[in-house]
């Protein structure tokens, strides 16, 4: 079957657009493909900072006729209804029209008959409005062509269209059309400064081969590829390591058609700047990476950068310039680390009374005083020390103000760590100002320090309720205040801490520090822990439990410790993956069934104990007493917090449950036994809501 190839040449693509940019043409052209009835056998897109290119394999020569039936007007219809008929199916008389007889009468049907078109026809149909159509977050028009103005909207001028289909077996045809001026072809070019002739391409493999003898690494995987093992060997010949950076090296890929790793250097002096200042000094200026001594753990100085060409000289030149831009880059951030070093932090929470931290919700200053205060009742609750958890939070925002976070604001906290500590502040207040922000995604880490876990509660609920308050809720895909990962944070902190909290105390404590009331301040707290119950259920999913048994536990209501909440779901859990776990929530569920029509057709509930002196059959007795017990057996070990002990007693319910409904006729003829059986089974339901609502379960 025929193959496409297709390659869009511009100038430089930015590297942050390549990789979404080579996934839109893949989904574009594949979709409109299999829209035209051409369906495919593959498809892989690539980018490099002068093109996007896509290999379509597997492609139907042609698209297959397709023959479909129109029903028409009634036998007898007005002629002016058959006339349209017979235009609208391209008949030219009722004598083609097969009649199909229907409840309703006979009507006639045409068959309309498409024939297909050649695969290559389509594709030049579709190639062009997709180019003309392509989504690139930012575009521009540049100058006339051919003496017409330019009409097309790109994100870099476009130069070239290669469009080539054809077989394996045959020389491929192009597929012709022509975007603002530019005429497709099969010509394309190398590397710019090292290859930048034009090249004759055919299909895809034999455009591979010509792009990499012409200096042009096409897949970006390769690329990356290159400069990591490259990177690392050059470190590791000279006794160093290469500080692995997968967010640089996935930009660093997309500035090169033909990587070059090369090492360079800078005076010894600006290691007194922390490591992290340096590295993302290095880093932003010049997209290079920071190599660290293995010995130490501490950089040295060192950096390894990614040039896009072999150069005559080795490279000096290209290093030599490298080290020319990143040693005043370097000397900045010496200056500022040392200035601000000159100023304490509490010296400069004065300026925070002049930032607002949101129109409704007061000032930066206001902001830190109601942390200071949460953190301080947190604290006895987390094992922090209350002098310590109130004075981090006094001090962990102090950092914003700082010349080198202005410069790098990716090191906000980190830098209030080290600025604390040269100041002279206990190592877990200290430790607090850069861990009260963690953690700030699934894979950062959780702080441990009591201090910090205080600190961070405080600020994370702090921020949750402050914006619950003023109803500026996360909506559907909007959260623009994070609060979600906010909520994140603060059910891993409490999980992974094994903290014992209750959030409604928490958020109703957090709720009073603001100065803005909501209209329903009573109902926040609760639709805070209703937000916090759906993004437990992400967490647990993420992890590979059932959000079914988040809600089984939350129906219960009152449950707002998250660590028992989470403890619950996992015993819950492994009881259902037990054999008596499914029996039982099928017998229970079966029970809540019946309860539901019976309830619905009484137009009543079946609340009360039932009378024992109206149980007839052994199973009766069987059930209510193994409910008896199982239900203070239960209970007791849910007080205990021993939830593994509740399910095994939920166990013992199994048989009994099963032998009711296998001996057992629930509606009885006698309405007194009727009853008395359907309040034998809200017993069941009851007894097993001492661990979970089963209802909420999903079978």
């Amino acid at each position: 079957m025929p193959d496409l190839l297709l390659e869009l040449f511009s100038e430089e693509i930015p590297a942050r657009m390549q990789a979404k940019a080579a996934d839109d043409l893949r989904r574009m052209v594949t979709d409109k493909l299999v829209t035209e009835g051409l369906v495919y056998e593959g498809a892989k897109a690539f980018a490099t900072p002068r093109r996007l290119a896509l290999t379509v394999h597997g492609i139907p020569a042609r698209q297959p006729d397709l023959k479909t039936e129109r029903r028409g007007p009634k036998v007898g219809a007005p002629d002016a209804a058959v006339q349209g008929f017979l235009k609208a199916t391209g008949l030219k008389s009722l004598d083609e029209a097969k009649i199909q007889r229907d409840p309703k009468g006979d009507f006639y049907i045409g068959l309309i008959e498409k024939p297909g078109r050649d695969a290559i026809d389509v594709l030049a149909e579709i190639l062009p409005v997709i180019i003309r159509t392509f989504p690139w977050p930012k575009s521009m028009r540049w100058g006339a062509r051919s003496g017409k103005p330019g009409s097309l909207s790109w994100v870099r001028p476009l130069h070239a269209i290669t469009a080539t289909f054809g077989p394996e077996t045959e020389e491929p045809d192009i597929v012709k059309f022509e975007v603002d001026g530019i005429e497709t072809g099969q010509t394309t070019y190398g590397h710019r400064f090292m290859a930048p002739s034009a090249i004759s391409v055919r299909r895809f493999e034999d455009y591979e081969a010509k792009l990499k003898a012409a200096k042009v690494i096409l897949d970006p995987q390769a690329r990356k590829d290159i400069i990591f093992a490259d990177a690392k060997e050059l470190t590791f010949a000279q006794g160093f390591e290469l500080v692995e950076d997968q967010v640089l090296l996935d930009e660093v890929s997309g500035l090169v058609e033909w990587p070059v790793v090369m090492m360079g250097s800078f005076e010894e002096e600006y290691l007194a700047i922390p490591d992290e200042v340096i590295r993302a000094t290095i880093r932003n200026n010049q997209k290079c990476f920071v190599v660290k001594d293995p010995k130490t753990g501490k950089l040295t100085n060192k950096f390894v950068l990614t040039a896009n060409i072999e150069a005559t000289d080795g490279g000096k030149v290209i290093v030599s310039g490298n080290e020319r831009v990143i040693r005043p880059r370097l000397s900045d951030a010496k200056f500022f680390y040392e200035t601000d070093l000159k100023t304490k932090l509490e010296d400069r929470l004065p300026k925070f009374e002049q930032i607002v931290f949101h129109e409704k919700l007061g000032t930066q200053a206001a902001r830190i005083t109601r942390i200071e205060r949460l953190a301080a009742e947190i604290a006895p609750l987390v094992g922090a020390d209350v002098a310590k958890a109130t004075r981090a939070a006094h001090l962990a925002k102090a950092d914003l103000l700082t010349e080198v976070v202005g410069e790098f604001p990716e090191v906000q906290g980190l830098m209030g760590k080290y600025y604390a500590l040269a100041q002279g502040e206990d190592a877990s207040v200290a430790a607090a100002c850069e861990e009260h922000y963690k953690p700030q995604g699934p894979a950062d880490y959780v702080p441990t320090d009591p201090v910090s876990v205080a600190v961070a509660l405080a600020d994370k609920i702090d921020t949750l309720v402050g914006f619950w308050a003023i109803d500026e809720k996360p909506t559907g895909s909007k959260d623009p205040y994070a609060l979600r990962r906010a909520a994140l944070g603060v059910i891993r902190l409490i999980a992974e801490n094994a903290l014992r909290l209750s959030l409604m105390k928490v958020a109703a404590s957090a709720l009073a520090g603001l100065s803005v009331k909501p209209a329903d301040a009573q109902k926040l707290p609760s639709d805070l822990l209703a937000f916090f119950a759906d993004r437990l259920k992400v967490q647990l999913r993420e992890q590979g439990a059932r959000h079914d048994l988040v809600d089984a536990v939350f129906a219960l209501g009152g449950q707002d410790d998250l660590l028992m909440i989470v403890r619950r779901v996992e015993a819950l859990g492994k009881f259902l993956d037990s054999d008596d776990g499914k029996n039982l929530l099928a017998g229970t569920k079966r029970a809540s069934n019946i309860l539901s029509i019976e309830e619905k057709k009484d137009k009543r509930t079946f609340d009360g104990a039932p009378d024992a002196a109206l149980y007839s059959l052994a199973e009766e007795k069987a059930l209510a007493k193994a409910i008896g017990e199982v239900k203070a057996e239960a209970s007791a070990a849910v007080a205990k917090e021993d939830f593994a002990a509740a399910m095994s007693a939920m166990a013992k319910l199994r048989p009994p449950v099963d032998a009711f409904f296998d001996k057992v006729r629930v509606n009885d003829d006698d309405a007194k036994v009727r009853e008395n059986r359907l309040k034998l089974l809200n017993e069941i339901r009851s007894a097993t809501r001492a661990v979970a609502d089963f209802s909420k379960i999903q079978d």
